[in-house]
């Protein structure tokens, strides 16, 4: 059935009862990768935002159950489909095994739930089409590779959320329902509002997050540099040849994967947080747990950059290394009280579980409309409120 041009697969009605019991209490799945626990030790920015998420859902007075690695903490119902966490494990698991128990736990249990959450990307589709349960899915990564546009066109029905308009432009003709950005607990970091002592660049260090630019950018403005970063297997080679004889451990430091509680120190004192990408970021966690600390971020003009930085408030958009090196000259414009300010404004886990209660509801009962981005509001840097295919309305 078609409603304006958001297609959605007819579930019954509830009755009149059960749509007033809906309106405080839903009965939700999570299902979270399996590379990571629910929130990671270490990196993992989706099992961190799920973790989030479901805590919140809870605190709203959702019953919710987190099916990930037995692992993991929540405030919901943890049902473990795997003892440990795939990345992290002392033996190595083939994750298609593990993959397949927790296709076959979620197909066990789809009837107790109101609505089912999905964090896996593609793979939960075929399953979920068969067992009748209203069901979401949230695109966490990067979605213009070959072979998307063949698994929209066989699940047109499947009803998608996107973390930032920009995201969803490789594939118009999915059926996106929404977008979510995402937030997280106002309480987890403290912010600092002294200027910082130094650059900071946290993430995977493989060419597309730029840590070569992080360097040159930070030895042009005569500032040193901090990495808090991830070396992936596949990139060791990368590292080695391209970014170890950069590192000398003074001016350049590489300090290695960081928890919650280490981040926060890290992120609180530097003067600011760079993300020189080279690629379509989905969303960029980094950013708004920067912005949480009162420390600015100086990101390129790609991806969701635009929609999440508020330039001249919350950081600055560059387009090249000379831009870059400008706006750290000029971090002593910015106040970083209005920093922290507007991060929870925007970028609360309250917000986010808000944003997603409303588009259960909604799936559930069958009214889920879709909306547009505009070239205008993707391209608006200034656009703090609400993302412009968001449900809810802007508060």
């Amino acid at each position: 059935m078609r409603i304006g041009q958001c297609e959605f697969r007819r579930f019954p009605r509830p009755s009149s009862f059960s749509s007033f019991i809906l309106l405080v209490f839903m009965r939700i799945a999570q299902i979270a990768p399996l590379a990571e626990s629910v929130p990671p030790k270490l990196y993992g920015g989706t099992e961190r935002v799920v973790a989030w998420l479901v805590d919140e859902l809870v605190e709203l007075g959702h019953a919710v159950t987190l099916f990930a690695s037995g692992d993991s903490r929540t405030r919901g119902r943890l049902h473990p489909v795997w003892p440990h966490a795939l990345r992290l494990g002392r033996q190595r698991t083939d994750p298609m095994a593990a993959t397949a128990l927790l296709l076959e736990a979620i197909s066990k249990r789809a009837k107790d739930f109101d609505v089912i959450h999905a964090h896996i990307d593609w793979l939960h589709l075929p399953l979920l089409r068969r067992l009748g349960v209203p069901h979401l899915t949230t695109m966490h990564g990067r979605i213009d590779l070959p072979g998307l546009p063949d698994v929209i066109r066989e699940f047109p029905e499947a009803s998608f959320v996107s973390i930032s308009d920009n995201q969803r432009l490789p594939l118009p003709d999915a059926n996106w329902c929404g977008t979510v950005q995402h937030g997280l607990p106002t309480n987890l970091f403290r912010p600092s509002y002294g200027k910082g002592s130094y650059l900071a660049f946290l993430g995977r260090l493989t060419a597309e997050k730029g840590p070569e630019k992080a360097i040159r950018i930070a030895r042009a403005a005569r500032m040193p540099l901090r990495n808090a970063a991830k070396i992936p297997r596949a990139e060791t080679a990368y590292f080695k040849k391209h970014l170890e004889p950069l590192i000398d451990g003074e001016d350049v430091r590489l300090i290695g994967e960081v928890n919650d509680e280490t981040k926060q120190g890290f992120l609180a004192q530097a003067a600011a947080l760079l993300f020189p990408i080279d690629w379509p970021e989905p969303f960029g966690l980094v950013m708004i747990e920067a912005m949480a600390c009162g420390t600015p971020v100086i990101g390129y003009r790609s991806g969701s950059v635009p929609e999440v930085i508020d330039d001249g408030v919350t950081g600055f958009i560059v387009e090249s290394e000379e831009e870059a090196v400008d706006a750290v000259n000029k971090l002593a414009r910015l106040d970083r009280r209005k920093v922290r300010e507007r991060f929870e404004e925007r970028f609360s886990a309250h917000r986010m579980a808000r944003a997603y209660e409303s588009h259960y509801r909604q799936l559930i009962d069958g009214s889920i409309e879709r909306l547009t981005p505009t070239l205008g509001a993707l391209g608006d840097p200034q656009g703090h409120g609400c993302p412009i295919s968001a449900t809810l309305r802007c508060e």
